[in-house]
């Protein structure tokens, strides 16, 4: 069937899109400060408040290829108004908890929220935007996801510190409900509607295998050591590569007999897509793990308030904001050897934390960290937004839904495996070794993964399409 072609984001409608990128983000974060609040309130044990965090962060990775696909279909602004509105009651919901458990239902539904407006964001710059508009915008999708990680820790310090009307921790959650309705406002005059010139209907067997495959992986990894380890997360991490293995031969039989699977296997068969796929894991590992060791680093060992351990990530915001502007020019001039670069200055700044929390603990603050913190953000600011842009670079406007939803999927599945790895190893650490020479260790190993990066970075395509 012909379709008219979309309207041309504008500027008003690119702010309303990041704006809709960066709330889901920024929620990721927001909740490490203010976790001993939300347990001191709530009486809620270590368990129940890693499930505060894994909840949202599971449903949120689960759902967000299915979310790219039913944008493809029914339309992307529909599902980016319908995501917008839900995100904002969750967020009320949660506000509004009554008790533990009622926190963990609303961060599960918020989660599922995040994962029907977020692909809209990505496949709606693909499908309305070429040239250098798009190389723009995308470089703008790529600052505002890694400024919002940075800025949500600081952000919920500041929230819960703030203690807005007595509503302490609740504010982090409830600042969303007026944001959520202006970008309903906002989307419903400055965003074009799209859809997939061929939509196909939703890969029902695809769907449920993808789920399965990552539950089995993540819900065992970020709440198997607060529980203790029980036989039920050691037969899910069994039946991981089975269910995996099962959606990848289900997806490859959907493609060749030429219809559309969730996650199209010949979609990997572009190399930007897949290259960039594979170093974006490490590097959100590792992003995400440093986010979570440092709040309870500085809270519960340095013994800073909330405020203080959100603004001493503050010059890794203002380092990565400035030098993301340059990425673009950058890139054009010197390529994708920009990325490896930064991940040799991302190296140089965590090797600089490292030798502070040495030095100082346990009266480290935010100044001896200030070095290794604006250089950290300078070298992330030369990968991440680049990385995500070359990505997409070569996938067709017609999967852009799809393309997204892989790309943004991979992401989050990784961000919430840096908090079970790195996160699980710094807290295992700590009644052996202290939590000084526990952060020290971590971020050691974090400069391992910073390595891998590094090397397969090697390996993107010189320039970006």
């Amino acid at each position: 069937t012909p379709t008219t072609p979309p309207s041309a984001l504008g500027g008003l409608g690119l702010f309303t899109v990041l704006l809709g990128a960066a709330l889901p983000l920024i929620d990721f974060f927001i909740v490490n400060v203010a976790l001993p609040t939300i347990g001191r309130d709530l009486a809620a044990s270590e368990a129940v408040l890693e499930l505060v965090v894994a909840g949202y962060g599971v449903s949120y990775a689960v759902l967000l290829v299915l979310g790219g696909r039913l944008g493809d279909l029914f339309g992307r602004r529909r599902l980016f108004l319908w995501g917008m509105a839900a995100f904002g009651l969750t967020s009320l919901a949660c506000g509004l908890a009554p008790d533990a458990w009622s926190l963990v239902a609303a961060r599960v539904a918020q989660g599922a929220a995040a994962a029907a407006m977020l692909p809209q964001v990505l496949a709606t710059i693909q499908a309305t935007t070429s040239g250098a508009p798009r190389a723009r915008a995308m470089s703008l999708y790529g600052a505002t996801a890694g400024l919002s990680m940075v800025a949500g820790q600081i952000l919920g310090g500041v929230l819960v510190a703030a203690d807005i009307a007595g509503t302490g921790w609740r504010s982090v959650f409830l600042v969303n409900v007026p944001v959520a309705v202006l970008g309903l406002v906002l989307a419903a005059r400055a965003v074009p509607e799209t859809r997939s010139s061929r939509p196909e209907p939703v890969d029902g067997p695809g769907t449920v295998l993808l789920a399965v495959s990552l539950l089995t992986l993540l819900a065992p990894l970020t709440e198997g050591r607060a529980a203790g380890w029980p036989l039920w997360t050691w037969l899910s991490l069994a039946a991981f590569p089975v269910a995996a293995l099962a959606f990848y031969l289900v997806e490859r039989r959907e493609d060749r007999l030429g219809r559309t699977p969730l996650v199209p296997p010949s979609l990997f068969a572009l190399t930007s897509l897949r290259r960039g796929l594979v170093m974006i894991v490490p590097f959100s590992i590792g992003f995400s793990g440093f986010m979570f060791v440092i709040a309870v680093a500085l809270q519960e060992g340095a013994r800073l308030g909330p405020v203080e351990a959100g603004l001493a990530l503050s010059p890794m915001a203002v380092s990565f904001f400035l030098v993301s502007l340059a990425g673009p020019r950058l890139v054009a001039r010197y390529g994708t050897r920009v990325v490896t670069v930064g991940g040799l200055i991302q190296a140089v700044g965590v090797a600089l934390m490292a030798f502070a929390a040495w030095r100082t603990w346990p009266d480290l603050t935010w100044l001896p960290l200030l070095p290794g913190m604006t250089i950290a953000g300078a070298g992330q600011a030369l990968q991440l937004p680049i990385v995500l842009r070359l990505i997409l670079s070569e996938v067709p406007s017609a999967r852009a839904g799809v393309g997204s939803g892989v790309m943004v999927t991979t992401q989050q599945s990784a961000l919430a495996l840096g908090v079970a790895t790195l996160g699980t190893l710094f807290l295992s650490l700590v009644p052996e070794l202290g939590m000084g020479d526990a952060l020290v260790t971590t971020l050691l190993v974090q400069l391992a993964g910073i390595a891998l990066t590094v090397t397969l970075s090697l390996r993107l395509p010189r320039t970006i399409s």
